[in-house]
C-alpha cells in the first residue's frame, strides 16, 4: 500500500455571501512556487461561484479574494458555475466548469492568457436529451447496455417544457495537446469518454450526431473494482510521466449508507489514453477524516487538482462538500506502485 500523508483542510466556507455554506472542488495550477487554486463557492440555496486564492508553496494560503472572482452571466448557469478544472496548452488556460441552470449540470468552458480575465466559450459539450442519446447510440451488448440504467435522466423536457439534457460533466483538458489533437475527458455515466479534436471550433451539433453513432469507441476509461463499482469521473488534469499519464479519477461505491466518494488513480498510454497501463486495485484514499466523513454530503473525497513540489504530489480535493482538504504521496513511490498492477 502507498503511503498516503493527510495534510489537512486548506480553505473553509465563510461568513461572506458567496461562501457561507461551503467551499469545494478547485481548480488548481502552479506556476513557480505559486499555486493559483480556483474553488467552486456555495451560498445558502446551492447557488455556486468560482473564489480565487493564491498559496506560496503547496499549501500555504498567502491571498483570498473576498468577492467571487467567477459568476453565473448566462441561462445555461444561471445557478452554478461548479466544480473548476484548468490546465495550460499552447500558452492559453483552459478552465472547464459544470453549468448549472436548475435544471441541467453539462460541461462549459472558459479562457483565458492570463489567469485574470476569462472569455466564457459556452457549452461544448452535446446538449441532448436521453431520447436523443438512445436514438443514436445503440447498445451492442451487456457492456453497453449500463447506459440505460436510472441515473441517466429519461425525460425530454419539464412540464414547463424547458430542454432536460443527458448529464455530461466532469470536463477535465489533458495539459498538452497528443498527435496535435486536443483531448479531454467527460462523464456521461458510468464510464469517462474521450474527445479529440483539431480546434474548438470542431465541437458543432453535427460532430455530436456522428460521436454518439461510434459512442463505443470514446469510452476511454471503465470501472474495473468494488470501489468504483457505481460510477466512475475524471478528477485531476492527468500530470505526464515517463511512464505514462497520471490519471487521478474519483470512484463511487454504492452500500447501505449511502454513495462513498474516493480518489483513486490510474496510469495511461502518452499517445493513446484510450490505453490502460496500470491501475491501483484499491482507492488511493477513502473518506477517513472528520472533515471527509461528515458534511454537506458525507463520505466524500472528490479530487480536482495536483501539483508536483520537490517530487511529491499534491492532490487538492473537496471533502464531504463543506471544505477543501489536500493529500500527498511521492510521486516517484506511486509510479512505482501502479507498475505493480501492470494491466
Amino acid at each position: 500500500m502507498i503511503d498516503i500523508q493527510r495534510e489537512g483542510i486548506i480553505l473553509e466556507k465563510t461568513n461572506l455571501t458567496f461562501e457561507n455554506e461551503g467551499v469545494m472542488n478547485p481548480a488548481v495550477i502552479a506556476e513557480g512556487e505559486t499555486v493559483h487554486l480556483f474553488y467552486r463557492a456555495v451560498r445558502e440555496g446551492n447557488h455556486s461561484t468560482i473564489g480565487y486564492c493564491r498559496l506560496e508553496g503547496p499549501l500555504e494560503v498567502v491571498q483570498r479574494d473576498k468577492v467571487s472572482f467567477m459568476h453565473p452571466e448566462f441561462e445555461y448557469e444561471s445557478q452554478g458555475v461548479e466544480d473548476p478544472r484548468i490546465v495550460k496548452i499552447d500558452g492559453v488556460y483552459y478552465m472547464t466548469y459544470t453549468a448549472y441552470n436548475g435544471i441541467n449540470a453539462i460541461g462549459a468552458l472558459a479562457t483565458s492568457t492570463d489567469l485574470k480575465h476569462f472569455t466564457k466559450k459556452g457549452i461544448i459539450t452535446s446538449k441532448f436529451t436521453y431520447a436523443r442519446f438512445k436514438e443514436l447510440f445503440h447498445p451492442a451488448d451487456e457492456h453497453t447496455g449500463k447506459y440505460f440504467r436510472s441515473y441517466n435522466k429519461r425525460e425530454s423536457r419539464t412540464e414547463s417544457g424547458k430542454p432536460v439534457y443527458l448529464t455530461d460533466k466532469n470536463l477535465v483538458f489533458f495539459p498538452r495537446r497528443i498527435n496535435g489533437k486536443l483531448c479531454f475527458m467527460h462523464r456521461i455515466k458510468p464510464d469517462i469518454q474521450l474527445v479529440s479534436i483539431d480546434s474548438l471550433d470542431e465541437l458543432t451539433y453535427d460532430f455530436w450526431i456522428n460521436y454518439f453513432l461510434d459512442f463505443t469507441s470514446h469510452i476511454m476509461f471503465e470501472a474495473r473494482h468494488e470501489h468504483e463499482s457505481s460510477y466512475i469521473g475524471a478528477g485531476c488534469p492527468p500530470i505526464e510521466t515517463p511512464e505514462g499519464w497520471l490519471m487521478i479519477y474519483h470512484s463511487v461505491c454504492d452500500t447501505p449508507e449511502g454513495y462513498v466518494y474516493t480518489a483513486s488513480v490510474a496510469l495511461l498510454d502518452l499517445e493513446n489514453p484510450q490505453i490502460e497501463i496500470a491501475r491501483l486495485p484499491y482507492p488511493l484514499f477513502s473518506p477517513e477524516t472528520d472533515y471527509e466523513l461528515g458534511g454537506v454530503v458525507n463520505k466524500v473525497c472528490f479530487p480536482t487538482g495536483a501539483t508536483v513540489f520537490d517530487g511529491r504530489l499534491y492532490i487538492y480535493y473537496g471533502a464531504a462538500d463543506k471544505c477543501i482538504a489536500c493529500a500527498s504521496v511521492s510521486l516517484r513511490e506511486l509510479v512505482n506502485e501502479l507498475m505493480l498492477y501492470k494491466k
